[in-house]
């Protein structure tokens, strides 16, 4: 009996949800599904095309970086993955893509503000960028050091790039769970959630919000934010002590 054929099951279907979701073209993009009992993920092999997938082709990762089950090789991406389950604790799902609005505002280097009540519903938050990763995490460690960069940059956001027209985040950790998506400077976003599935559902969200995003900025270069008021509203409302939204 494969004692991951749940695990590599739900990474299978979440990655399925990238092209159709229309996330990423051709090879661009891979999820990742965490067993935290089992200490192991399930994450898309390298190179190999959503219409090609199966579930057979997930491998198995331990949080050493050990290749635990599976033949092909896993995304390049491994090692960033690895670095945020690592570290941000209840997670278990992370979505990654080139998914282009949200490429584009990590390209510019910038965190995306908050303006509007469809980002409020999400997070109630900016959504960060963090600075490019320097010559030397470059060359010693790229992926891992990804991770470890937005890790860093959600202990300490004042390091983050600017939010357009506001300024600097404060240097007071930020919650992964309550914000969970980035930017990384000059690469693109990386989303998570409470399973693989949820991940791929903040990676949409993203996209989208920065989507709209980019056009307020084209067509209002001025307007900064949405008042906190508002935005504590639409935040609370859904995942505040007293939600209301949706069905108990």
């Amino acid at each position: 009996m494969d004692k991951y054929k749940e695990l590599k099951e739900e990474a299978f279907l979440a990655n399925l949800e990238i092209p159709k979701q229309g996330l990423a073209i051709y090879t661009w993009g891979n999820v990742s599904a965490f067993d935290s009992n089992l200490g192991v993920f399930a994450i898309k092999p390298s190179g190999v095309s959503y219409d090609k997938l199966q579930i057979s082709d997930m491998v198995v990762i331990d949080l050493e970086g050990n290749k635990v089950d599976g033949d092909l090789n896993p995304s390049s991406d491994t090692q960033t993955h690895l670095q945020l389950y690592k570290h941000f604790e209840g997670i278990n799902g992370i979505t990654h893509t080139h998914s282009p609005y949200a490429t584009a505002w990590a390209q510019a280097m910038k965190s995306i503000p908050l303006l509007g009540t469809t980002h409020a519903d999400h997070l109630a938050n900016p959504i960060i960028c963090t600075k490019p990763l320097s010559k030397e995490y470059v060359e010693n460690g790229y992926e891992k050091n990804t991770g470890i960069l937005i890790y860093e940059t959600f202990k300490d956001p004042s390091t983050a790039q600017e939010i357009l027209n506001v300024g600097k985040f404060p240097n007071t950790p930020i919650s992964p769970k309550e914000n969970p998506m980035v930017l990384v400077g000059g690469h693109g976003p990386f989303s998570w959630g409470k399973d693989a599935l949820s991940s791929v559902y903040n990676a949409r969200v993203l996209e989208e919000v920065a989507k709209m995003a980019m056009w307020v900025n084209s067509i209002n270069p001025s307007f900064n934010q949405l008042p906190n008021h508002i935005t504590n509203k639409h935040y609370q409302r859904k995942h505040g002590k007293n939600a209301y939204y949706g069905q108990k």
